[in-house]
Formats: C-alpha cells, sequence, structure tokens
C-alpha cells in the first residue's frame, strides 16, 4: 500500500503544508487527496509570498482585484488569500462531510504581527473567519501568552482554531485547557460543539535544530570521552521525545470525566499535530518526523517534498507511543547535562513569533511590488540613488523598522516612535484624506454656492501650512470655468496686502479665513481689514456672506465667524498640525471654491496612502524610503534637503519647505531645506546636500536632468520622483508628510511640535502690547547707522563683527558678517519686504552669488511669512545658519480697522521679535533696515554681498 495513504491504518491524517492557486486549479490537491488521502492543507506567509513574488501565477488574481478598485496591500492579499482558501477548503468539503467534520480543513493564519494582542487577534479571527464563509476552516492563531485567551474565546464562540507556534508540553495543557474552557462555554451559551474542531500544532524539527546546537556546543568543550558520547547520544532525540510526551497528556486531558461531559454534547477531542516536520539536519532521515510520531487521533502536516519522500520510502507503523520510558529518560538527561529545554522552547516562541512577522514582511512586500506594478499609471514613482554608505545606513535603518514593526506603530500612533511625549496627539494627518473624501457631498455643495454666487476671485488669508497648501494648489491647477480664481495672502507688509487688494474685485470676492487656533495674529488682521473694506463695497450687512473660516471646534475663530455672520464654517481636525492640513479642510475648502476637482485629487491621493500603508514595510514604502533617506542623511552631515520642483508644481518646494523645517529644526537637530536653488555643476556644493527633484511625466529640460545627472555621479544622493500628472499633487503631500514624520524618528526629535516659533509670537506680542500702550515700539539702538540703512544686532555678534573687520561702512559689516561662514553652513536672507517677481529676482541674485563664491547653502525667504515655517528650524535647529534680515521703511503703510497697530508696525514687531530670538539662540545674525527707496537700497545691498564675497 502508498505509505501515505497507509497511515489512515494507524488513526493519523495526512495534511499538506503548502497552498497555492495553481495547485488547486490543475486538480494537484485533488489528486493527493485522492492517491494518499491527504484530509488537510495549511497555509503560512512564506508559502504565500514564494508563489506571489517569485511568479506570475497570481498577477492576473491581484490585476482583476484592482480592477474592481484600488485597495491596500492588506486588504489586496487577504482578498486573494481568502479565494485561495475557499477554493481549497471547497475541493476538501467532501472530505470533510464524508468525515463529519472531524477532517478535511483548511487553514489560515491570522496576522502574524497580532501574537501579541488578544483582542486584535480575536477581531481578526472573527474577521476572516466571516470572510471565508467555509465550515472547514481552521483560522490558525499562536501559543503565546497572549494568543491564550483568545483561543478560547473563538471556540466559545463556534470558530474552529489551529493552535499554532507550540513547542512546549507545559504551553500543550494551557492550550488544551483554553479548548476544553471554550468548549464549555459554548455549550453553556447554548451553542452546539459538534461544529467546532481543532488542532494543537506542535513543532517538531525546530526543536531539534536549537538542542542539537547547545549540545554541540558542549561537546566542543567536554574533555571527557564519556561526557561527549553522552551528550552525542541525546542529539536528533528531544523533539520526539517531547512529542511522544506531550502525547501522553493528549489521552490524559481528554479521557476524563470532564471531556466525557463535553463529548456527550458532541464535542470532538483537539487533535495534536505535528507541524514543522521537514528534516532540517541532513544527517537524519528525511522521513523522520513522520515515521516517530504515528498514532491515533493525531495529524502531520508536511511539506510537499516530505510527502513525497515518505510516499516513496517511508515506512509506517505505531510509532507513537514506543518506547515512552526512554522519551522521559532523555528529557530527564538533557536537563541533567545542563540544557533546559524550557528555555529552548519560550526563545523558539519568540522566534517564530519574529519569523513569521519576518515572513509576513516579504509576502506583503511582494503584494506591495505587484500592486504598484498593475497600478503604475497611478502611482508617482521614486527613484533612491544614494552613495554606498548611506545607502547602507537606510538599509540598517530599513530593517530596523521593518523588526520592531515601526511603521505599524506610526499608524497606530504609538507616541514612542519618536519621543514619547505628546506625537500621538498630532498624527490625525493619516487618515485626513480618506475622512475628507467622507465629505465629498458637502463640498460639493459649498463648490456650488460658490458658482451660484459668481464669485471672481476668492482669497485665502492664512499663514504656514494653512496659506501655503492651498498656495500650491493654486498654482498647480488652472482656473476652473465658472469658478473663481483661488488667491493666497500670507502677509502683514502693507505692501503685498495692498496689491492683493488691488488684483481681486471686492465686492466679487471669497475670503476664507483659515486659522486653527484663531489666536493668530496675521490672520485675524488681515480678516479685520477686508471685512471692513467689503463692508464697504456691499454694505455691513452682507458682509459676512463674502467669508468663510476654516477653523478648529470650539475656536475663538468660530465665534468671530459665528459673531459676523460667516457664510460658512468648516471645522479641521485639532490632531492635525498646520503644517500637515493640506489634506484636511484648510486645504480642501480652497480647493473646493476653486472648483478643483476633489473626487479625483483625493482618489488618486489614496493611491499613495495605500503604498505608504502601515500593512506596506519599509522597503517597498515610499513614504518610509524617503523619510529614511532625510533622516540618515541628516545624520550623515547631508542635512540641506534641496528640492527642485518642475514648472508644472513650481511651488510644491515652498509647501515641502515649511513641512521639512518646522517638523524637524529643534533640539540643535534638524534639517534644512533649500527651495529655489537651481541646479549648478557638483562643484558648487558642499558634502552637505540631499537632492530631491519633483517633476512630471512628460516635463523634459535636459539642461536640468543633465545636472541631476552629474550630480550623482559625484557621488550626491539624488531622489528622482515624477508625478503621473499635476493632478497626482496630493500624492506627493502626503509621502512628504509621511517622510518627514519618518526622518522625525530618525533623527529623534518631535516632528509635530514647535517650541521656536512660539517663541518667535511671543516677542512680536510683547511689542505689538508695548506699542498699544505708549503708541511707539520700544527703541532700539543700531550698531552702524549710515544715510542709507541702519544695521542691529545684539552685543556678542557685533563683538565679533568688529574683530573680522567691521568699521563704519555697510560693505565692512556685511563682509564681516559672510566671512563667519563655515563649511556646512548655509545662509539665509530673512527678506521683510513685499514678496513679488522684482523682489524675489533680487534676493536670487544675492543667494546665488552668495552659493556660488562660498560652496554654501542658501535661504531667500520673505517675511513674515516664513516664520510660520522655517523660522522654527532656523531658532531651534543645528547653529549652522547665518542670516541676513532685510526690513525697510513702507513707503505707504496701512491702517487695521479697530486696532492702534497699522499694518508697517505689526510687521516691524515681527522683524525685531524673530531677530531677538535668533540672537538669543546664539545665532549669527545681522539686520539690515534699508532707509529710503526699497529698489536702491536692495540694489545696494546686492554691491555689498558681491563685493564682501570677492
Amino acid at each position: 500500500m502508498n505509505p501515505v495513504k497507509a497511515l489512515e491504518q494507524h488513526g493519523q491524517a495526512i495534511w499538506l503544508d503548502f497552498l497555492a492557486r495553481g495547485f488547486i486549479a490543475k486538480g494537484d490537491l485533488t489528486k493527493l487527496i485522492d492517491a494518499d488521502g491527504v484530509k488537510g492543507v495549511t497555509s503560512n506567509p512564506s508559502i504565500f509570498e514564494k508563489a506571489i513574488g517569485s511568479s506570475d501565477e497570481y498577477d492576473g488574481a491581484i490585476g482583476a482585484a484592482l480592477a474592481q478598485g484600488d485597495r491596500s496591500v492588506g486588504e489586496l492579499y487577504e482578498a486573494v488569500a481568502v479565494e485561495d482558501i475557499q477554493h481549497a477548503a471547497d475541493v476538501l468539503r467532501p472530505t470533510y462531510d464524508k468525515l463529519e467534520g472531524r477532517d478535511g480543513f483548511v487553514s489560515l493564519e491570522v496576522s502574524p504581527y497580532l501574537a501579541l494582542d488578544t483582542k486584535a487577534t480575536i477581531v481578526e479571527a472573527e474577521r476572516l473567519w466571516a470572510a471565508v464563509k467555509r465550515e472547514n476552516l481552521m483560522v490558525k492563531v499562536p501559543a503565546t501568552r497572549q494568543g491564550l485567551p483568545a483561543i478560547k474565546q473563538l471556540i466559545s464562540k463556534g470558530i474552529s482554531v489551529n493552535v499554532t507556534l507550540l513547542f512546549s508540553q507545559k504551553v500543550y495543557v494551557e492550550v488544551a485547557e483554553a479548548y476544553l474552557s471554550g468548549l464549555e462555554a459554548l455549550i453553556a451559551n447554548g451553542g452546539d460543539p459538534s461544529h467546532v474542531a481543532s488542532v494543537a500544532s506542535f513543532f517538531v524539527s525546530r526543536i531539534d535544530s536549537a538542542v542539537d546546537k547547545e549540545l554541540d556546543d558542549k561537546i566542543a568543550t567536554a574533555n571527557d570521552p564519556a561526557e561527549k558520547a553522552r551528550l552525542e547520544k541525546l542529539k536528533g532525540k528531544i523533539a520526539i521525545a517531547n512529542a511522544k510526551i506531550a502525547y501522553q497528556d493528549y489521552k490524559r486531558l481528554f479521557s476524563g470525566d470532564r471531556w466525557k461531559k463535553l463529548q456527550v454534547c458532541g464535542a470532538k477531542p483537539q487533535r495534536l499535530l505535528w507541524a514543522s516536520t521537514g528534516t532540517k539536519n541532513k544527517a537524519y532521515s528525511d522521513v523522520v518526523y513522520i515515521e516517530e510520531l504515528i498514532g491515533p487521533d493525531t495529524v502531520n502536516t508536511v511539506p510537499p517534498a516530505t510527502l513525497d519522500a515518505f510516499r516513496d520510502h517511508g515506512k509506517p507503523r505505531a510509532s507513537l507511543e514506543e518506547h515512552v520510558d526512554d522519551a522521559r529518560a532523555a528529557l530527564k538527561d538533557l536537563a541533567n547535562v545542563g540544557v533546559s529545554l524550557d528555555a529552548i522552547t519560550d526563545r523558539l516562541v519568540t522566534e517564530a513569533v519574529q519569523l513569521f512577522a519576518d515572513s509576513f514582511d516579504k509576502l506583503l512586500g511582494a503584494v506591495a511590488f505587484k500592486r504598484e506594478t498593475v497600478l503604475a499609471g497611478g502611482i508617482d514613482t521614486q527613484k533612491l540613488a544614494l552613495a554606498d554608505d548611506l545607502a547602507k545606513s537606510v538599509k540598517e535603518h530599513g530593517e530596523d523598522w521593518r523588526n520592531t514593526g515601526k511603521i505599524r506603530r506610526l499608524w497606530d500612533r504609538d507616541k514612542s516612535v519618536w519621543t514619547g511625549t505628546d506625537e500621538d496627539k498630532w498624527l490625525g494627518w493619516l487618515t485626513s484624506a480618506a475622512a475628507e473624501k467622507a465629505k465629498l457631498a458637502d463640498y460639493t455643495e459649498f463648490a456650488k454656492w460658490v458658482k451660484a454666487r459668481g464669485f471672481t476671485d476668492a482669497v485665502v488669508l492664512g499663514m504656514g501650512g494653512s496659506s501655503l497648501g492651498p498656495e500650491v494648489l493654486a498654482h498647480t491647477f488652472a482656473q476652473q470655468p465658472g469658478f473663481p480664481k483661488l488667491h493666497v495672502l500670507d502677509s502683514t507688509d502693507p505692501a503685498q496686502v495692498r496689491t492683493l487688494e488691488h488684483s481681486v474685485t471686492l465686492g466679487t470676492t471669497l475670503f476664507i479665513v483659515s486659522s486653527k487656533s484663531g489666536g493668530t495674529t496675521e490672520p485675524n488682521v488681515m480678516k479685520d481689514y477686508f471685512f471692513a473694506r467689503v463692508g464697504e463695497t456691499v454694505g455691513a450687512d452682507k458682509a459676512g456672506q463674502h467669508f468663510v473660516a476654516v477653523t478648529d471646534p470650539g475656536s475663538s475663530m468660530e465665534k468671530v465667524a459665528t459673531e459676523a455672520k460667516f457664510a460658512r464654517i468648516f471645522h479641521g481636525d485639532p490632531t492635525i498640525g498646520g503644517r500637515y492640513s493640506v489634506l484636511s479642510p484648510f486645504g480642501m475648502v480652497p480647493a473646493a471654491a476653486a472648483g478643483i476637482d476633489l473626487g479625483q485629487l483625493l482618489d488618486l491621493t489614496m493611491a499613495m496612502v495605500r503604498s505608504c500603508g502601515p500593512d506596506v514595510p519599509p522597503q517597498e514604502n515610499p513614504g518610509v524610503q524617503l523619510g529614511l533617506a532625510m533622516g540618515c542623511a541628516g545624520l550623515e552631515g547631508r542635512d540641506k534637503v534641496t528640492i527642485t520642483s518642475s514648472k508644472a508644481i513650481a511651488d510644491f518646494g515652498a509647501w515641502a519647505e515649511q513641512l521639512i523645517a518646522e517638523s524637524t529644526g529643534k533640539d540643535g537637530k534638524g534639517l534644512i531645506p533649500i527651495d529655489g536653488e537651481p541646479l549648478a555643476a557638483p562643484s558648487t556644493y558642499g558634502n552637505d546636500r540631499l537632492f530631491i527633484d519633483l517633476r512630471t511625466d512628460g516635463e523634459s529640460d535636459a539642461a536640468h536632468d543633465a545636472k541631476l545627472a552629474a550630480l550623482e555621479d559625484a557621488g550626491h544622493p539624488v531622489v528622482r520622483i515624477v508625478l503621473k500628472s499635476a493632478d497626482a499633487i496630493g500624492q506627493e503631500f502626503f509621502r512628504f508628510e509621511l517622510a518627514t514624520a519618518v526622518a522625525g524618528a530618525i533623527l529623534g526629535i518631535n516632528p509635530f511640535n514647535q517650541p521656536d516659533v512660539e517663541s518667535a509670537k511671543i516677542k512680536t506680542r510683547e511689542l505689538t502690547a508695548a506699542f498699544e500702550t505708549s503708541g511707539v515700539l520700544p527703541p532700539e539702538k543700531p550698531a552702524l547707522t549710515t544715510a542709507d540703512a541702519d544695521l542691529y544686532t545684539d552685543e556678542s555678534n557685533v563683538a565679533a563683527l568688529r574683530k573680522a573687520g567691521a568699521d563704519g561702512t555697510l560693505d565692512s559689516w556685511i563682509k564681516a558678517h559672510l566671512a563667519r561662514t563655515q563649511s556646512g553652513d548655509y545662509v539665509a536672507l530673512l527678506a521683510y519686504i513685499e514678496r513679488n517677481a522684482a523682489h524675489i529676482d533680487t534676493l536670487q541674485s544675492m543667494r546665488l552669488a552668495v552659493r556660488d563664491a562660498r560652496h554654501l547653502a542658501t535661504c531667500a525667504e520673505f517675511g513674515p511669512r516664513f516664520l510660520h515655517s522655517t523660522g522654527q528650524a532656523y531658532k531651534g535647529g543645528p547653529d549652522s545658519g547665518v542670516f541676513l534680515q532685510i526690513t525697510a521703511d513702507d513707503a505707504n503703510d496701512l491702517a487695521v480697522p479697530g486696532q492702534s497697530a497699522s499694518f508697517g508696525v505689526i510687521k516691524a514687531a515681527q522683524a525685531r521679535g524673530d531677530f531677538d530670538v535668533l540672537t538669543e539662540r546664539g545665532r549669527r545674525a545681522l539686520r539690515v533696515h534699508l532707509k529710503g527707496d526699497l529698489g536702491a537700497g536692495l540694489k545696494s545691498l546686492d554691491k555689498a554681498i558681491r563685493d564682501a564675497l570677492n
């Protein structure tokens, strides 16, 4: 007789430890059932990973699943796995029926990630049971300390369980107790135990591998030949001995009065199943773990190769109860020679949980790769070109993130991923895209209202993330027919406020006041000004219908908007900080007002959210990979994150700049984003750069591409991101948000607070309060006064600059200031003037002159808008900045209704507050206050900078 088939005569069932789609579809499983009497199938992550990742067998199934709509990697895996399990269960159903539910089972694993979480294990097991909808399913639950109560609970609910990762006799008794207690609870609640089955999967060969290693170590150090022989005799014997004693426990547990009461009600015994029965040591018989463990009411689950071997030369016999005394003696002898089997089995459980999680990582990585391949037309691509040392660091940190499950912990809002302070309170952005999709009907209604009102313009009044996100949308998307043109105002500069006012028609303009707390100075004074101006234009009683507010629930802005009868109030999510808010109402309300297709924007965004999800391992996770590159580069001194963007998405860098700087620049650490610097030859740069280049598919710039390639060839790290179209900008919002959070974890900081921004706000409030009291800002003494400019800094900087050669001229002070730069520094121009094309060009000219002459990174920022973004990194980040603040007399100030402080006074207070915090932090800072004509003053400063560099 076929040796496999002959096992039936000994009461043992053979299950196959293998499952694949083609194997079932081609009838191979059916053949094994018919020829060998196979009575069950088990699956595990390793089997699925090989089938999915190493062949095209599942490509069609994955493609078909995605054709019905995109889904997360975990959902995609489960869809194909459940389908396979169902097919296998259907093939085995005749066996199940014939044996009246005593066999014919297929096993499906609960996620290995949940092995130490009782509640989550129960929830997932129940969900899988419901999804498969097959009576002959067993859900695999590990025999961990947390798994034991889950086993009892699931059995009590009538769910059949395959208890896996079982090594210890002691734990086996606890597993059987959980099964028995579960049956008793089921019966007590009126359930029918006849439809419940369970196996306790006792792992075998891994025990011998672990024990033999310890025995070999002792043999290597033993001097007595008799002792060596004694140790040698124990090798290859312990796993089988352990199993034989466990079987004696099985007979006892399922034969007494307690069991008989359950049996009368129709309960089936929980059979012992021998798992891990493929021989790992080639010195042993390839069928030893079948031949020596044959007995009634047991199962042996074997891989295909072992099944083939036993069919070829296996010798069935009733071996399980042979030499039981010898088994006990072997276990006792093992303890006597100083090897603790309990310690080994405890370690094996821990290792097995990790190994199964590792296998699941590989499996989900393979599914993620397949998903990305199928959705190639819908997901922005990313390519990292890193030098060997940085690539090694990224790989090592990535492996740490995988081993410790940090991406899952991040999505679970575990603050220990960072500093363990309050990070868990600021992670609403992880699910904001999905949350906004649920509000599409409301946004559609709002968009119709905007269009019906005939608004020609929509203006966002905000600062930081609440303004820079909408600004990207305004520059990226063309004006939609019938909808207003979207503008952004994020300045208290009187000229800039006036320019915005002149660019719109007040009577047909919608103002969107964006302020999370409602207490931010800039949105409030901008609102006060334009509310009064609109009231003068359309009537005070109608002004509110030209305003909507976006603010957190219960904020002071909500109260103001209610009292002023704003047309709408949209609530933000209090768990989302401003710089992470673009995919929340702070970005979506302006987008809806502008007629942007939010359904398409969010659908495209969700593709990236899924690609960066908790079920995508770090190696395949684009957000994690970018974050690891940024963080590891920062640790290696490449902390100047240089962002270049193509024309279609040119404004993205300004948004990414504020996100990265405000999130990572603190505690003396951080990344300094560099936006707006056009690429130059590799020799222009120091070794402190990481380049991130974004462009849309189809945009070509041969000169730019050549420079990027040259930088890569020279050893600079380069990240290339290609958007499928500008419409996919939401994907990059999310990728960079996740990447920045990951980089913060690598740097060891809290990426969600902004302590130094708050410090500047406090200084500003103190100065404006002094103005309200006295009618003037507190006096300040210049370090130098000339006809064209006044220079200011603190005593420490004055002393250092005079020592470096500063005398009675502007040129000498600028030269001394720039002479303080060192390798690895950056130079930041902080201009509190109107942000217009001419001034942008002038600052660009200055910064590039510095970059090219000193080979330093440079920033060109306009105040006060940068205060809520890069201002954090400049004050709280690494002390590598050399700051030149530029202020000027306002040609024409602008009053703020209801306040004594004008826009010019508020801007001046902000500039001084900003500068005071810089000097208090010991930064190398110099302020140049230009007098008279601003254009002429900027030209003289430009000349002074160029002269200083010669």
